[in-house]
């Protein structure tokens, strides 16, 4: 009985399938809206860029901060787990 319940769902799901590839289409947008979105969208200057990779010495400190912490916590949460999972079971 399961298997004439597949059968049909398939059936079914391949007639929906088939009516969606038919009715849905690929629109392009408005000309307005792609020219608004690409006088947003812009590469800053190559003196911006250069500047941003001189100070990797910063990123590396932050890097380094958020990996700390995290440690921190995940070392903190695994103590409280073993102790209060131990107490329960005890």
């Amino acid at each position: 009985m399961s298997k004439r319940l597949d059968k049909a769902s398939l059936k079914k799901l391949e007639s929906l399938e088939a009516h969606l590839a038919g009715s849905l289409r690929p629109v392009s947008p408005p000309k307005d809206f792609v020219q608004r979105l690409r006088s947003r969208v812009r590469l800053p200057n190559r003196e911006v860029i250069v500047s941003r990779l001189r100070d990797w010495k910063r990123l590396f400190l932050v890097f380094g901060s958020v990996m700390s912490g995290m440690m921190v916590f995940i070392t903190i949460a695994r103590a409280l787990y073993y102790f209060v999972g131990r107490r329960k079971i005890a």
